[in-house]
């Protein structure tokens, strides 16, 4: 079983310190993290990968007295394949909605049945955005449902990666008709400029996307990171009834230069998504220079326009000590040298940020630096909504795995879920393995368990790499996710969808794909996971700690503060 390991009382004088040396650098720190790249182009193909089949599509699950509900396979490399799309890595992402669940990956889109699994939709990524009306697409799309509006929402690169185009659905149905626009997400260097990792959010007010804004390199070399931007679009504007447009929208941007006054507004900028109503969106990423995240306001929107907007000073929150974690281990019984390659990412948010009765829930990936373990966590992370402040905090894992790509959703009951991959070098545990946990919130804003760690779905190898053959040494970044998801039905919201990344069977013969050329693939799952069924485990197997409140939130406070004073 995981374990949550949240703050305790006995590392206090050592998270005073790490708080007071991180205020003192604030000032001086003004280079981006080095492991913050580039991340397109990074769709990797394999020259000469064959993929001759789709076979292999694992059986749904159905669990009646379980937690997790129900399980169904959502699209896999091969499906991409069969349209000449053949990338690594998915990108995963998806949500549900009124009676559908619709995926969205690097590649081709799917539409399910939410109830029974079967697949009533696949086209290819290029495909789809040519029903709705624009010419190709660069991936790193996302997926939303708009409950209020009955509408879906997708967001991807244009042709050229410095565009943005938003898809907006004509009903709820998401096999009906589809309208779209297109916009500048990065104007800087024309062609070649990339508005990078765009996020996705929705509040009452509006669609939130963010991006990292890279210029190409002037000699071949790596792409230069110059700010970020959150592109704020009313949600009148999206949901009109006509067509999508981006009228009165503003587009923050953050430029960075490297030089002593660039501002901190994160990397990868995610917008909170809330039903609350309210003038001011908030904004939650990582920060550029520090081992922490940090937060700050949109104010002044309407859901008309954004047009008057502004940004509120940045809000650091004080999470524990951390630093980014290295790659996640896997068993590879037979070739020792791919047993620690898989790439955990790094502690940038990568999927949602939820909002629910005043508090707002996140996860990121990290390697913290008191449990004397070089092994990533999932860490969760809940803010009172109006101060900031940090109410609880702890990190999902186990001595022996890694734990990453984490996701959460919170209902309007405090009911939380959260999915997230895990893996470890054990031959019997130890495969890339797609995860879930339920919760309750406490009256702190502290996690209870409601279910142990469930195991959604396992990888079909143990051995995951790509860019070489089955059998062989791996090579080049063994890149995964990029994201994942959960979601809320909003016909029933104890019922949470999850989606993940596992490993499917090599593309050969033993695996079942005569004529395939030998390569890795990837799969991904949906499940359903419903936070009201209870079953915890023994004590002796599931531990939760909770750290004291009051210095947690004195804290936070110093530390806005200190960003206040660095950026009046």
């Amino acid at each position: 079983m995981s374990h949550i390991h949240s703050r305790s009382a006995g590392g206090l004088a050592i998270v005073a310190a790490a708080v007071l040396a991180l205020m003192a650098s604030q000032a001086q720190a003004q280079t981006i993290k080095s492991y913050f790249e580039f991340k397109k182009p990074k769709m990797i193909t394999i020259e000469g990968d064959l993929s001759l089949d789709t076979n292999g599509k694992s059986a749904p699950v159905f669990n009646l007295a379980s937690p997790y509900v129900r399980g169904f396979e959502g699209i896999s490399q091969y499906d991409g394949a069969s349209f000449g799309r053949n990338f690594i890595p998915p990108d995963t992402i998806g949500a549900v909605g009124a009676t559908q669940y619709m995926e969205t990956t690097n590649g081709s889109y799917a539409v399910f049945d939410k109830l029974t699994g079967n697949r009533t939709s696949l086209v290819s990524d290029v495909g789809f955005w040519a029903t709705a009306g624009q010419t190709g697409t660069n991936g790193d799309s996302r997926v939303m449902y708009n409950a209020a509006a009955n509408r879906w929402v997708v967001v991807a690169f244009g042709a050229n990666a410095k565009d943005l185009q938003i898809a907006v659905s004509d009903t709820s149905n998401a096999l009906g008709g589809w309208k779209s626009t297109k916009f500048e997400g990065y104007a800087g260097f024309g062609f070649g400029a990339t508005a990078d990792y765009p996020t996705l959010a929705m509040d009452t007010n509006a669609v939130y996307i963010g991006t990292n804004n890279f210029a190409p390199a002037s000699s071949g070399g790596t792409n230069s990171f110059r700010g970020t931007t959150m592109n704020v679009i009313p949600l009148n504007s999206l949901f009109n009834g006509v067509a999508p447009t981006t009228t009165n929208m503003a587009q923050i941007v953050t430029p960075y230069t490297g030089a002593a006054g660039d501002l901190d507004r994160s990397f990868a900028p995610q917008g909170v998504n809330t039903t609350s109503a309210s003038s001011t969106g908030t904004v939650i990423g990582a920060s550029l220079f520090n081992y922490d995240s940090l937060g700050y306001r949109v104010n002044g929107l309407t859901s008309a326009s954004a047009t008057g907007a502004s940004t509120s000073a940045v809000s650091y929150l004080g999470q524990a000590s951390f630093v980014s974690p290295g790659a996640a281990r896997q068993p590879s019984v037979a070739i020792p040298a791919n047993r620690r390659i898989v790439d955990a990412l790094d502690e940038r948010v990568s999927s949602s940020v939820y909002e629910a009765n005043g508090r707002i829930y996140m996860v990121n990936t990290v390697d913290p630096t008191g449990d004397g373990l070089d092994e990533a966590r999932v860490r969760y992370t809940v803010l009172d909504a109006t101060t900031l402040a940090v109410l609880s905090e702890g990190d999902i894992g186990q001595a022996g795995y890694d734990y990453y790509q984490g996701s959460i959703a919170v209902n309007s009951f405090g009911e939380v879920v959260i999915g997230y991959n895990r893996s470890g070098l054990d031959a019997a545990t130890g495969k890339i393995s797609f995860m879930g946990q339920s919760f309750a919130t406490g009256v702190s804003g502290n996690l209870i368990a409601r279910s142990g760690e469930l195991l959604l779905k396992e990888s079909l190898t143990d051995d995951y790499h790509n860019g070489s053959l089955f059998g062989q040494v791996n090579a080049g970044r063994q890149r995964w996710g990029d994201y994942s998801q959960v979601s809320v039905d909003p016909t029933d919201p104890h019922q949470f969808y999850l989606i993940g990344e596992f490993a499917r069977e090599y593309n050969n013969a033993a695996g079942g794909h005569p004529g395939g050329s030998g390569a890795s693939r990837w799969g991904t799952w949906i499940a359903v996971i419903d936070a009201s069924v209870v079953a915890v485990p023994e004590p002796s197997t599931y531990g939760m700690m909770f750290f004291g409140l009051g210095f947690l939130g004195l804290m936070a406070r110093r530390r806005r503060l200190a960003a206040d004073a660095s950026q009046a």
